[in-house]
């Protein structure tokens, strides 16, 4: 495959029926990198179609793997749109937080190997250049050896492995150690009910002295437009709106990126995704995702 992504046309066009069949067999791979690399699901859908397009466009006969062939055109086409959604996310109102996609019903992910797949990795992430961040999707999501990686993204092998490392030690860095999914669901529930209340001790017993709460709402719903730090910040913020926000609110968990959160439902609509990245030193990270346009993806649960 040549260093550009190819959208040429096949001179005798084969069976589109079969492209179609080989395509479906790759596509869950194809979003899950598509959307660990961007952190979007619209985009990511996006991205896929246009490896669909492609695909019928090209001369397919000359193709001898299938599935290495798509998987490179969208690594590629995800590093192209990975730094424009950078540039886009500069000048975005408020946190900008990855969307959140239900794994629990939803096989599109593409989840052969869990990792890169939380939310609290995917933002760490977003700190990395699209290389280094498409390097570590494919060697740590997807198990791609160092050869496969520098034939996709046109690096010598050896620079492939210096970006996965550089990726990796920024992740462990930017990450304490996470607790079990158990233990992650039991922090989840006690902070939801002690932010129902407005528990100031509670919370603070909940969290990491360094905790930190990010809100996404793009502009479009209210929420705050900066990050609260601390423990005994985060909990007096959490208290300080538990009396506008929490009446009327359902609560139900769900499995978005492999944790559970708590999906918030009011008048039967999902209105916010809220999940919570924790160590053994308690709550790190508390996301909410407010804005309406990126919660699509989480359809409200079934009552337990």
């Amino acid at each position: 495959m040549t260093g550009t992504v190819p959208a040429s046309r096949s001179g005798e066009p084969d069976d589109l029926e079969q492209a179609a069949s080989v395509f479906a067999t790759v596509r869950p791979r194809l979003f899950g990198i598509a959307y660990r690399m961007l952190g979007s699901v619209a985009e990511a859908e996006d991205l896929v179609q246009e490896v669909w397009l492609r695909w019928q466009g090209y001369d397919r006969a000359s193709v001898d793997n299938p599935a290495a062939f798509l998987a490179t055109v969208a690594t590629r086409l995800a590093i192209n749109a990975a730094q424009s959604a950078r540039v886009r996310r500069e000048v975005y109102v408020g946190p900008w937080l990855p969307e959140p996609i239900d794994t629990g019903a939803d096989p599109s992910i593409g989840a052969e190997r869990g990792e890169a797949l939380e939310l609290a990795v995917l933002v760490l992430l977003e700190r990395l250049t699209p290389t280094e961040r498409a390097a570590y999707v494919l060697r740590k999501a997807f198990d791609y050896s160092y050869r496969e990686i520098a034939d996709i993204i046109q690096v010598k092998e050896a620079t492939v492995r210096q970006l996965v490392s550089r990726a990796r030690k920024h992740v462990l860095a930017g990450r304490r150690t996470p607790v079990s999914p158990t233990e992650q669901r039991r922090l989840l529930t006690a902070f939801v009910a002690a932010a129902r209340t407005g528990n100031l001790a509670a919370l603070e017993e909940l969290f990491a002295a360094d905790v930190m709460s990010y809100s996404d709402g793009g502009g479009v719903v209210r929420a705050s437009r900066f990050p609260v730090a601390g423990a005994t910040r985060v909990a007096r913020y959490v208290r300080a709106f538990a009396n506008r926000f929490w009446p009327g609110v359902e609560v139900r968990y769900a499995s978005t990126n492999a944790q559970t959160s708590a999906v918030l439902l009011r008048d039967g609509a999902v209105f916010a995704v809220v999940t919570i990245d924790a160590s053994d030193r308690g709550i790190e990270r508390i996301m909410w995702m407010m804005n309406p346009d990126k919660i699509t993806a989480v359809p409200a649960p079934s009552r337990p």
